[in-house]
């Protein structure tokens, strides 16, 4: 609804969240500033986090990479730590050091016993000997950070210290890491390597493995029944390293944000459709399509959100071909283009979780963190936006027009272009 003084008073359709978008703060800038600009070796030590290539052993041990030659991607696993550092992947997959659920959650919780398999594969990794002290110092690591001093740790033998091993393999809470800190040839240390600055092939080689990592967690955990995908980029975003990586978490339960939005479905299975896709094209909200997939502003998002749609039929994200992965990927990767690497944001995925019934499709929502949550939305409810939905479709739009003439992005329908064609994802 649209108030005579030009705010926008937004309700989310699919969760309720009320959200005012007030117009003189449309065009506020939301560039993180950059604040010490410093030099650096376009040769030099690829280490400015742990998450670099000279880093390697700082991680867990690795799950699987992603590498690709002249013959094209391929996915590895079971590497040795030798193997792990002796070349860049252009893509990793770890489990994080501090997890949100550990293994010993689903332990006690669960009942959860290691598959033999995982048992197996932590006793190779740390029979030899780089990566026998590779596991004790991440053991170490973790142990201390749980308040385990020096001296207790080392009364214990070699034996009970590698006693934990086997759950750095079989955590499930990963880590996918890209390879890059800095884009390649950087000369200063803010020219960071964000999603928009990988190519569209490195994009959706980023995606997809991201996809398979979400298929194994569901299959690696049977008392999973959600596991929540994102992205944090930069501090601000809640990322502890301004090096691109996604998450995923397995979680024993759905959550109220999905309960919620699974039983408005259960209620209005069109609801997508109706609510959300009719209404973008109906209110020029639409900034770009290809054939399976499109990208609105989105309505009723705490912070200014772009969403990006999976049109086919709604499928978890490994049941999608290709052709659908690409699809969304090029979207996306367009939307983080068009965003800029000194933008903090949140990418979010949602799926329908694998038994559940409602026809959920596959979709991302990408979150400026404009703003920090404060007093007033505590008390109110009601979530102050700095960016107008139309304001923010027009620039996107322009933006898109610009990085498409450039080449930076993959061939799409932008703005006006796009079919706005009702019905898009109606039940059948």
């Amino acid at each position: 609804m649209r108030l005579p003084d030009g705010t926008a008073v937004q309700v989310s359709p699919l969760t309720g969240t009320v959200v005012w978008s007030v117009p003189r703060r449309g065009h506020r800038p939301i560039a993180t500033p950059q604040v010490g600009r410093r030099a650096v070796e376009p040769d030099g030590p690829v280490d400015r986090c742990e998450f670099c290539p000279d880093r390697y052993l700082e991680t867990t041990p690795e799950k699987s990479r992603l590498v690709r030659d002249a013959a094209g991607w391929s996915l590895r696993s079971g590497l040795t730590a030798a193997e792990v550092v002796a070349s860049a992947a252009e893509f990793r997959r770890f489990a994080n050091l501090f997890e949100i659920l550990t293994v010993d959650h689903w332990r006690r919780n669960h009942g959860f016993v290691l598959p033999p398999t995982v048992v197996a594969r932590a006793a190779r990794y740390a029979a030899d000997p780089l990566g026998r002290a590779h596991t004790l110092a991440v053991l170490r690591r973790r142990a201390a950070a749980e308040g385990v001093g020096d001296g207790a740790w080392d009364a214990l033998t070699e034996a009970e210290q590698l006693a934990g091993a086997p759950d750095l393999f079989a955590g499930t809470h990963d880590v996918v890491v890209a390879r890059r800190h800095l884009v390649d040839g950087a000369q200063h240390d803010d020219e960071l390597a964000g999603s928009g600055t990988l190519t569209t092939l490195e994009h959706v080689g980023f995606v997809a493995f991201t996809i398979e990592a979400l298929r194994s967690l569901y299959a690696e955990q049977p008392h999973a029944c959600y596991v929540a995908a994102f992205q944090n980029w930069l501090r601000p975003a809640g990322a502890s390293f301004d090096h691109l990586h996604k998450q995923l978490v397995a979680v024993d339960e759905h959550g109220p944000l999905l309960d919620g939005l699974l039983g408005r479905l259960r209620e209005d299975p069109d609801l997508v459709t109706t609510a959300v896709l009719d209404h973008a094209a109906e209110h020029r909200l639409v900034v770009a399509e290809n054939d399976h997939a499109v990208a609105v502003v989105g309505i009723g998002h705490r912070r200014p959100s772009l969403v990006v749609w999976a049109t086919g039929p709604p499928r978890l994200p490994w049941e999608h071909g290709e052709h659908e992965v690409q699809a969304v990927s090029d979207l996306l990767h367009a939307l983080h283009a068009v965003t800029g690497v000194h933008v903090p944001t949140n990418e979010v995925w949602f799926h329908r979780p694998p038994g559940a019934a409602e026809a959920l499709p596959w979709h991302v929502v990408l979150t400026r963190r404009d703003t920090n949550l404060a007093g007033f939305e505590a008390g109110t409810e009601i979530h102050v936006t700095a960016v107008d939905p139309a304001v923010m479709r027009d620039d996107v739009v322009g933006g898109l027009l610009r990085l498409r003439e450039a080449g930076a992005i993959a061939p799409m329908r932008v703005g006006d272009e796009c079919s706005h064609r009702l019905g898009t994802l109606r039940a059948r």
